[in-house]
């Protein structure tokens, strides 16, 4: 089995899911016919409208919640900007204002009046010396580039001011390590001014050591908030990471971010959001809750890093919702790129808190997941159950080329079952050629490998291929009941040695549509079961199964 340590190279992950999934695919083509997936899902979309008279009344009644609101919020549905996906003559994959991101790095560059080295100011990298004050200096009031020798330098936190680039040797030689005195809410590294914004900051590098271990046995390594994490943007326009490894944080690696989280409802968006982000070859591990992750931010490109073995710490033992990655509260527009994660809960989860807007515009092109509990988690928590409002805001995700491998149970989060993906509440989802790979020995209790459920609609699943789940109940189900998926369409889809029914579509779900299944197994029992009338069904094929299609109809069962 495929296992990637702490020290995964991820430039590596696209040549590795080509050679696991035995496809060479061409990027070209790949975006081209997800987009047009997407286009197909999401053609009947109609957005909810919101009620501005009873926000309005709402504003009286409540006055001096709603007067925050007002301050710290802003509409999610206000300038919101579509992008496209670009692949150059040479097959590199970029979201489409990229090309403005890169001119403010020519600006930047020219904005660098000063190189100064950090040991010119006074630091020492013992391990030991606090440097605070050393960095403070040399950064000064920005246009300034500081070079960090080989070391270890500690310090209590730093700021970064605008116009600035901090650079060290490279990951593992260039060490900055919180100070044994650090509070436990401070973060390592962030922007200078989180309220009023910075811009045009650049770090690269180095390795960020939180010092978890300067806190002794605690329940909790994490205050509240964007605080304890090696690395936040909070509030910054333009600003890249690269070449960077974060261990051991109380709460994230890589945080990119808002002034403050928000929690005024699905709907609202927090004021200081960051943009303009490009995050490439992260690499992190130990992290109380995610590796890296976004909030009421827009425009961010995540590409070659590596996320693994959390220790959950910033959550309740047990209950630990620790991701490689996660798009998290109100974040719009993001693209992950030849991502990877491994024994996390999430690899990548897509989500918000059920008082938040849920992230969407999302575009995840080549992932690899690696024992993480749920490969592909997409949900909006809070808006599932029939009685739970219908959520406004989780809509709009694009997945390609992407691989999970055995899924498992964890520690993390004890009741989870493991599970390839899951789409919860989202809308307009399209996925393109996914593989799936379980362990045949390992014990999946009868659950599915990928679920569509909890109201999630509008969800286009083309060109997958599972097998190994041969513990599990179904490959893939459409769940049905009172908060039952609908408007499914799953396409070319070939199971090898799986589970016994390939697809089961439950009972309440009014539109959906199969065609071009191959399943093959040596006791398969229904490579299609439905629970309920007919739709769309064509081309299904089988070796080794009892039956290709199974009707459940009222009392009646056809085959």
């Amino acid at each position: 089995m495929l296992k990637l340590d702490r020290n995964h190279d991820p430039r590596k992950n696209a040549e590795l899911i080509s050679r696991i999934t035995g496809k060479n695919l061409s990027m070209d083509q790949l975006v081209s016919e997800t987009n047009q997936l997407f286009r197909e899902a999401s053609a009947d979309y109609k957005p909810l409208i919101t009620n501005s008279n009873k926000k309005l009344f709402s504003l009286f009644t409540n006055f001096r919640t709603n007067l925050r609101r007002v301050l710290q919020t802003k509409s999610a549905f206000d300038d919101t900007v579509y992008y496209d996906t670009i692949v150059d003559a040479n097959g590199n994959v970029f979201p489409d204002w990229m090309g403005k991101l890169n001119e403010e790095y020519k600006h930047l560059v020219k904005e660098l009046n000063r190189e100064v080295h950090i040991e010119d100011f006074g630091a020492v990298g013992d391990g030991i010396t606090d440097n605070t004050e050393a960095f403070r200096m040399a950064l000064g009031h920005g246009h300034v580039k500081v070079y960090v020798p080989e070391g270890i330098f500690a310090v209590k936190e730093i700021k970064l001011p605008s116009y600035s680039s901090l650079v060290g040797a490279g990951k593992g030689k260039t060490v900055i390590k919180l100070h044994d005195s650090a509070p436990k809410g401070k973060r390592l590294v962030t922007n200078k001014h989180h309220r009023t914004g910075n811009r045009n900051i650049y770090v690269s590098g180095m390795t960020l050591d939180w010092n978890v271990e300067r806190l002794g046995d605690v329940e909790k390594t994490s205050t509240w908030g964007n605080h304890s994490s090696c690395l936040l943007y909070a509030n910054v326009k333009y600003g890249w990471v690269k070449d960077v490894e974060g261990i051991n944080p109380g709460l994230h690696c890589f945080d990119i971010s808002s002034t403050l989280y928000n929690y005024y409802g699905d709907g609202y968006r927090a004021r200081g959001g960051s943009e303009y982000i490009w995050l490439d070859n992260l690499t992190g591990y130990g992290f109380g809750d995610d590796g890296i992750t976004t909030h009421h931010s827009d425009n961010i490109f995540i590409s070659n890093c590596h996320m693994s073995d959390p220790s959950g710490k910033a959550h309740k033992k047990g209950f630990s919702n620790s991701n490689g990655i996660e798009i998290d509260d109100g974040s719009r527009n993001v693209w992950l790129l030849n991502n990877s994660s491994a024994r996390c809960f999430g690899g990548i989860e897509i989500k918000a808190h059920h008082t938040s807007s849920a992230a969407n515009n999302v575009v995840i092109i080549g992932h690899l997941s690696v024992n993480d509990n749920r490969s592909y988690n997409f949900r909006h928590i809070g808006h599932h159950k029939e009685t739970d409002p219908e959520s406004k805001t989780a809509i709009n995700i694009m997945a390609a080329n992407i691989v999970s491998i055995y899924p498992i149970l964890t520690e993390l989060y004890a009741n989870s079952s493991p599970r390839a993906m899951v789409v919860s509440a989202y809308k307009n989802v399209a996925v393109n050629h996914f593989t799936a790979i379980g362990d045949p020995s390992y014990e999946y209790n009868g659950d599915p490998a990928i679920a569509i459920q909890y109201r999630a609609r509008n969800v286009i699943l083309k060109n997958i291929e599972l097998s190994g789940f041969t513990k599990a109940g179904t490959d893939i189900k459409v769940f049905g009941g009172s908060n039952h998926a609908d408007n499914v369409k799953i396409r070319n889809v070939v199971t090898t040695h799986s589970a016994p029914k390939a697809i089961e579509i439950g009972k309440g779900v009014e539109t959906f549509s199969v065609e071009k299944v191959y399943a093959e197994a040596v006791n398969g029992r229904t490579v299609v079961q439905i629970a309920g009338d007919e739709s769309v069904l064509k081309d299904i094929q089988s070796k080794g199964f009892k039956q290709n299609i199974s009707i459940n109809s009222g009392n009646e069962i056809s085959v």
